[in-house]
């Protein structure tokens, strides 16, 4: 058997988990989930077992790959909120459409290494990227499909136009919002309809702008909050938020206008709406290019929640459950061949930091929350 590489536990849900890893083409892997049995071929492995039991405990083998930080000896399936399933939705965030060089940061884009870009002659990798985000998303079939933001690279009519040829094709159930990167040279992209609400079966999903035209880090003002109070308070069933910037945690050290996230204020704000309004069950944010799920004392401990980019490794979107009782978060890996060798690549970036920081726990990834 050839060298077995990279191999992760990626996703794990009620009643299933995902598996992937590389090898050499023509590498045969064997991957046992109790006294279940995959066989897959490389280069790609993507293994994935279903009709598991929830809230159970399953030892996991991948022949070849050692036991190691993402990928356990034993791993436990989440648990399913109880009552009828109402409704199942999608997110990406981070597509960034027109983006050619992948790994620079800064504005003079700063070469940490490996700076990585398509090809000559290869589709674009953030088309490649999304193209299969949203065949696996239209396999799903969600009720409803949401983008968080940064959309385009530059904030471009043409990137923006991209963007809207491939997602338009999910139909009427997509919506979204702007980011950082489509609002650096205009404010006239995807501006127009936030805040918005989407109501499906057993939810209400409350869409924020976050976004500082011109300016990495985030807002939120307070027409918007207001507005987010007086949903909550009128909401018949829970409500989930969703911005492209994470928020500040209060009473952190880092107090000042320059954070990442949304500012001080606006974080401070937006914990004092969810405080006082127990229908809001979660935060939702991209921007970071991490998965993280954080829990604030102030904010009632509800999750704050940021995913990862779909651009580049691990090339991610989010599914969310909802039930009577609660609701499931699953992070999935893209699968296609083109986007896991794409992503495969982009593990390494940042002085092959990047995994650690992108990826995040598997509870950063996968959870359950109850209402």
């Amino acid at each position: 058997m050839g060298e077995i590489r990279n191999a992760e536990l990626m996703t794990v849900g009620p009643d299933e988990l995902v598996v992937f890893a590389a090898s050499e083409p023509g590498v045969s892997l064997t991957t046992r989930v109790g006294d279940r049995e995959r066989h897959t071929t490389g280069p790609h492995h993507v293994i994935h077992f279903d009709g598991l039991e929830p809230d159970t405990e399953y030892p996991l083998v991948v022949e070849g790959a050692e036991p190691a930080e993402y990928l356990p000896q034993r791993v436990r399936t989440l648990a399913r909120p109880s009552g009828a399933l109402l409704a199942t939705f999608a997110t990406t965030n981070d597509v960034h459409f027109g983006e050619t060089v992948c790994g620079a940061i800064g504005g003079g884009h700063e070469e940490v290494g490996p700076i990585l870009t398509a090809a000559p002659g290869d589709r674009p990798y953030p088309e490649v990227m999304s193209r299969a985000a949203i065949e696996e998303i239209n396999r799903l079939d969600p009720d409803a499909v949401l983008v968080k933001g940064d959309l385009t690279d530059q904030g471009t009519e043409i990137e923006y136009r991209w963007f809207l040829d491939a997602y338009s094709t999910l139909g009427p159930r997509m919506r979204h919002m702007r980011g950082n990167h489509d609002a650096m040279r205009t404010t006239s992209i995807a501006s127009g309809e936030t805040p918005f609400a989407i109501e499906l079966p057993g939810v209400t999903l409350a869409v924020l702008d976050t976004v500082v035209p011109g300016a990495d880090s985030g807002q939120l003002d307070a027409g918007q909050l207001a507005w987010l109070d007086d949903l909550a308070r009128g909401a018949a069933n829970p409500v989930l938020v969703f911005g492209h910037h994470h928020p500040w945690e209060p009473g952190s050290e880092d107090r000042n206008d320059d954070y990442f996230g949304i500012h001080p204020d606006g974080s401070e704000g937006l914990v004092a709406v969810i405080a006082r309004n127990e229908s809001i069950a979660g935060y939702f944010a991209g921007h970071t290019h991490r998965n993280r799920v954080r829990h604030f004392d102030a904010a009632r401990g509800v999750p704050i929640v940021e995913v990862s980019a779909a651009k580049d490794y691990p090339g991610a979107w989010a599914e969310y459950r909802v039930y009577e009782g609660g609701y499931t978060q699953m992070v999935r890996r893209i699968a296609a061949p083109e986007a896991l060798d794409w992503t495969d690549r982009t593990r390494e970036m940042f002085l092959g930091l990047y995994r650690d920081y992108a990826l995040g726990a598997l509870a950063d990834r996968c959870f359950t929350w109850t209402f």
